[in-house]
């Protein structure tokens, strides 16, 4: 079967999450989205697993699904053309802080696991090692290999994926608190490591840019802290409909069930160019060398992002591609494309008015972005619109790279063309 997962996001027991992020919310958004598979997220949290024992019942093996007195309820809210399966998996992210060779290490890793009981297990462990009450997103002061010690004894199938890789501040190979080798955070647990995150602000060609990492099969999720941003990365899969079947697509080098990976441009990610934030200064890695990685307005250190992290552990040049390669499709948000065609924020009543009015006519988002005629897309839609659509399927776009913490802009279109569309465009 063919399926979208997205397993990497948060509970409204998360610092910095929305409030209505409760499994409910995930189930319609899930639908809309056209995601089949959703990660719960901070099953450590006790307020959080007491809620997700209470509303959900197993399903397929390993999976879960809402109780039927919590699906009736949310049936009126979803538009009929985006009705579908959602099945939830357990998951969580611990943010890991520890000294290790020297130097305190950051690293956040996701978690799996197939039952209640083996996530239990999990959060006994965990509980007697920190504080897991105060936030969804544990932090620990708990080494990265001994994390995936006690995932791995709660269950033959529990299993431990690096979140974000890249990411400057919390991951395995970030450029502030990461190491140079995934060997050197895992240590000699690393065989049991089968999967990487790539994070919003890296795709595949930039990982496969490197050696070390061609033993990992590469997964992509929304890392979501709202409901409405689930589904802007998942991986695709072409395999049994359970746990196990996920299983097996990630750990078995021979298994072909992990078939792609959606992904932002790696531009809009909020860590791809190194810049300082507070002086709204972005620089490309050779700006940043020519100014001895200083910001050129107050002189501080700047934050190296991924793009400069990816080029220091390289050892291959662009358009080399990893034994385990999988195709990838690089996607802009569907209410993001619709701002741009109108020139105003993705928030604005009016592109909300659009984007439901999408769905209710077409179907969901990622059949919208992937898959669904343009011609019938102008008919719901407008020139514009489906204009935007075609341009993000054949990457082109423009995007001021994102750095320290911004996101990055994405232009589509030019003033001219939002103004006089029948014009200046050559229709599709």
């Amino acid at each position: 079967m063919r399926f979208y997962a997205d397993v990497h996001l948060h509970s409204h027991f998360s610092r910095a999450t929305s409030p209505h992020l409760n499994l409910e919310n995930l189930s319609v958004w899930a639908q809309l989205k056209g995601i089949q598979v959703v990660g719960t997220g901070d099953f450590t949290h006790p307020g959080w697993i007491k809620e997700l024992k209470e509303k959900l019942e197993s399903a397929e093996t390993g999976f879960f699904k809402l109780k039927p007195q919590y699906d009736k309820k949310i049936k009126k809210d979803l538009p009929a053309a985006c009705a579908g399966t959602v099945r939830f998996m357990l998951t969580c992210e611990i943010s890991n802080i520890y000294k290790r060779l020297d130097k305190v290490r950051k690293v956040h890793n996701v978690i799996f696991a197939p039952s209640f009981v083996a996530a239990e297990k999990v959060q006994a462990k965990l509980g007697d090692i920190g504080n897991i009450s105060a936030d969804g997103r544990p932090i620990l002061g708990l080494d990265s290999r001994d994390l995936l010690e006690i995932v791995l004894e709660s269950d033959p199938l529990s299993y431990l994926i690096p979140a974000h890789i890249w990411t400057p501040w919390f991951s395995a190979l970030g450029s502030k608190g990461g190491f140079d080798r995934m060997e050197e955070c895992f240590a000699d647990l690393t065989k049991h490591v089968f999967a990487v995150e790539t994070g919003l602000s890296s795709d595949p060609p930039m990982n496969w840019r490197l050696s070390q990492l061609d033993p990992f099969i590469l997964v992509s999720n929304s890392d979501a802290h709202s409901a409405e941003k689930l589904g802007r990365e998942s991986t695709v899969f072409d395999t049994e409909f359970s746990y196990e079947g996920i299983y097996r697509a990630l750990s078995d080098p021979k298994d072909k069930g992990l078939i792609g990976t959606v992904e932002f441009f790696p531009e809009e990610g909020k860590y791809h160019y190194d810049g300082h934030r507070v002086c709204q200064t972005r620089l490309h890695p050779q700006e940043t060398i020519k100014n001895k990685g200083l910001c050129r307005k107050c002189g501080q250190p700047v934050t190296i992002g991924v793009m400069a992290r990816v080029e220091e552990l390289a050892d291959h040049p662009d358009g080399r591609k990893s034994p385990r390669v999988r195709p990838y499709y690089s996607l802009i948000p569907l209410p993001e494309i619709i701002a741009d065609t109108k020139g105003v924020a993705p928030k604005a009543k009016s592109v909300e008015q659009i984007f439901l009015n999408m769905l209710n006519s077409l179907g969901n988002e990622m059949f919208i972005l992937r898959e669904a005629p343009l011609e019938q897309i102008q008919k719901v839609a407008g020139t514009l619109i489906a204009e935007g659509i075609r341009r993000v399927r054949a990457g082109e776009v423009k995007i001021a790279a994102g750095y320290d913490g911004e996101y990055g802009k994405i232009n589509i279109f030019t003033d001219e063309e939002r103004e006089n569309p029948a014009e200046q465009l050559t229709l599709f």
